[in-house]
């Protein structure tokens, strides 16, 4: 027995017995990395050749119970003859006593697994329990496609192995993948059960023994497949996953866990998986700051303030609420106050009618949130965030009267999209602690925050926004100071080469589509109409001003602005919208005006293929990637792909642009840009790093 798993004995409370308890002992989650295993069967095989031991606890130490294999393991394969998950397993069915799993924390994933091949489960109150593998293109491995439908029947195992949801005790319990519910302290509790169990003669309850509760509907499985195929768009692990359930219905356990492995295999070999697992380790490493070090001292954020009530400044205000920390709500009159609350309370509204919110839940978090026309109640915040109008003086203005109004430790932060921080910090006499943090609409669903850091931002400031956006369930990365940061940016380039081929040959409808088949939420036309072409229409005219030029980068989609077709919220963008709908139709009179730009502009149009479409967007997108790597306003390409996903809608199971870039190889990615180049000129020269890249052989996530 290695010392990552501990075994001690303890007797049982009335004819239960003596009781063996195995703890794993593995922080920070007790993964099952090599000597785990190994550790657990030697346990076991004390347990089970002691014959004072009537049954035995399989629990775990520290803060859970076992969180499963080690992610590094599934890239890098243990040591020929170690023992493994299987392994354990195996000991599991063949135990001639009953083993209890006793759990605390989180049960997930191969965790899960190993509890579901123990006899019975029992579980504190605040356990989670869930199979998550498909957030990484994979599925159950280790027999959980075929013991959890045996547990709890297809139509509700289906669904949780599917969308990687985790479970709280009560409802797993209600399933059926849980006994029974106990109470601390975990191993008095779980033993007096183990001693039940005993007393009671229960019998050996195998999960691999009982049959799978077939679904109601004769078409389920193949209705289930197809909802996904909607909802996880591309993704093959979800048709993988209903084969492996399916299996568990119409094969033997056996016969079902070799269709499971095989389709495991082929998840874990797949390019998606390869670019979920590094989004996965890339969303962990955006919280390391080279120069921030982890013991970084921290301002504890009790009591937040936002400055506007709009679509944005609302919605920033929920994930404050959301996060249980009050939160002041300022706006400049009572009328535009009220319009706040009112998108605030209807956004609650809808969440609890579709049973993910309670009433009194939806309560509490409104009870948060303090409506203010005064802007004096900002006074107590630890920090401060606005959320006005996109205008340098409007902002400039507003941070020299915050430095004034807040207390002189407090933080003010700016919801800007593109413009200068350093000029915003330069209006107070705080730069140190004054930051970025730019908010992706809807803001209170947008997992992404960029955290724009100043040139005088201190590492304090830093540190307790990136701590804050994860407080508040956001994904925090660190970018530096340019016009649109990271995301906007490369955005812009994106933007600029989906214009250039509508006047060379294509129609949104077409681009929008290309890039939808790629994978994207949406193609760039249909996102452009959803956040509003006026938006965009601001700041290129702000743009043009300070390059002292009326060449506009969309001069088609100006045009459309100059009509007041402004998008979804005027019924009329770049598509035509009916009275009550968000479905975009496409609009003979944008075509009209589309075919009368290029005739104007002498440009002879031509078809352009779908792969054209989506090379030259995405293309630009690594291009301008790699020309921000290089000015250092992003950290890491990872960073960058964590941004693209979180976002900007970019397919997550294809990584990230700059991972999507690596997998196609860099090289062949700067051939193609080479060849734009010379056909299209100044636009497409190529980035000096990726042209280092290519004749080095080299990728942007090392």
């Amino acid at each position: 027995m290695t010392n990552l798993v501990d075994y001690k004995r303890l007797t049982a409370p009335g004819e239960g017995g003596m009781i063996a308890v195995i703890a794993v002992n593995n922080p920070p989650v007790n993964a099952l990395t090599v000597g785990v295993p190994q550790g657990i069967l030697d346990a076991l095989d004390l347990a089970y050749q002691d014959a004072a031991v009537s049954a035995v606890i399989l629990a775990g130490g520290g803060r859970g119970f076992i969180a499963g294999a080690d992610i590094n393991e599934f890239l890098t394969p243990p040591p020929a003859g170690s023992a493994n998950i299987f392994d354990v397993i195996d000991a599991l069915d063949a135990a001639p006593k009953p083993v209890i799993a006793a759990i605390h924390g989180n049960a997930l994933g191969g965790g899960l697994e190993v509890a579901m091949a123990c006899h019975y489960r029992c579980a504190l109150a605040e356990a989670m329990v869930g199979l998550p593998e498909i957030k990484l293109g994979l599925l159950p491995g280790a027999g959980g496609t075929q013991r959890l439908p045996r547990l709890v029947g297809i139509e509700a195992a289906l669904p949780l192995i599917a969308s990687g949801d985790f479970v709280p005790a009560a409802r797993a319990e209600a399933l059926g993948i849980i006994d029974r519910v106990i109470e601390s302290p975990l191993i008095e509790s779980a033993a007096a059960y183990a001693g039940w169990l005993v007393a009671t003669r229960q019998p050996l309850r195998r999960a691999r023994d009982l049959s799978a509760k077939a679904p109601a509907a004769a078409g389920f499985f193949d209705d289930f497949a197809k909802s996904m195929r909607t909802a996880a768009r591309g993704q093959i692990a979800p048709e993988l996953i209903v084969d492996c359930v399916k299996a568990a219905l119409t094969l033997p356990f056996d016969q079902g866990i070799a269709r499971e492995r095989a389709n495991f295999r082929r998840c874990l070999e797949s390019p998606q998986s390869k670019a979920l697992i590094h989004l996965f380790f890339a969303e962990r490493n955006a919280a390391k700051i080279p120069d921030v070090p982890r013991q970084t001292k921290r301002m504890e954020i009790k009591h937040a303030a936002v400055i506007g009530a709009g679509t944005m400044g609302g919605g920033i205000a929920m994930n404050f609420a959301n996060a249980g920390i009050p939160v002041t709500l300022v706006e400049i009159n009572e009328q535009a106050l009220g319009r706040g609350l009112g998108t605030i309370r209807a956004n609650y509204a809808s969440t609890v009618k579709r049973g993910r919110l309670s009433q009194h839940d939806m309560d509490a978090r409104v009870a948060l949130i303090h409506p203010t026309i005064d802007e004096k109640d900002v006074a107590d915040a630890d920090v401060v965030i606005e959320a006005v109008f996109e205008d340098m003086e409007v902002k400039k203005d507003l941070f020299a009267k915050l430095d004034r109004l807040t207390r002189k430790d407090a933080i003010l932060a700016s919801n800007t999209s593109t413009l200068d921080i350093d000029q915003i910090a330069a209006a107070t006499k705080r730069p140190g602690q004054v930051i970025g943090t730019h908010f992706f609409s809807p803001a209170n669903v947008m997992r992404l925050l960029e955290v724009v850091r100043g040139a005088k931002t201190s590492k304090e400031t830093i540190a307790t926004v990136m701590d804050l956006g994860k407080t508040i369930g956001k994904v925090p990365v660190l970018v530096g100071v340019c016009d649109g940061f990271v995301g906007n940016r490369m955005l812009v380039q994106y933007l600029r080469q989906a214009h250039a081929m509508l006047a060379e040959g294509a129609l949104p409808r077409e681009i929008d589509q290309a890039l939808y088949d790629f994978g994207l939420a949406m193609g760039p036309f249909a996102m452009i109409d959803l956040a509003g072409l006026d938006v965009g229409w601001r700041i290129r005219k702000r743009r043009m001003a300070e390059r002292g030029t009326n060449v506009s980068d969309a001069p088609i989609e100006d045009l459309l602005c100059e009509r007041g077709r402004f998008g979804q919220k005027t019924g009329a963008g770049w598509y035509r919208y009916r009275q009550g709908s968000r479905a975009p139709e496409p609009d003979p009179e944008v075509e009209a005006l589309i075919l009368d730009y290029a005739k104007s502009q002498r440009i002879k149009r031509r078809p352009i293929a779908a792969a054209e479409i989506v090379e030259r967007c995405l293309y630009q997108l690594v291009n301008e990637g790699a020309k921000i790597l290089a000015e250092g306003i992003a950290l890491r390409a990872s960073d960058i792909d964590v941004i693209y996903a979180n976002g900007y809608g970019f397919p997550r199971w294809r990584g990230g642009p700059m991972f999507h870039a690596d997998q196609i190889g860099v090289d062949k990615v700067h051939e193609s840009i080479r060849g734009y180049f010379e056909d299209y000129g100044e636009d497409w020269k190529p980035a000096p790093l990726l042209e280092k890249l290519a004749r080095e052989g080299g990728r942007f996530n090392v």
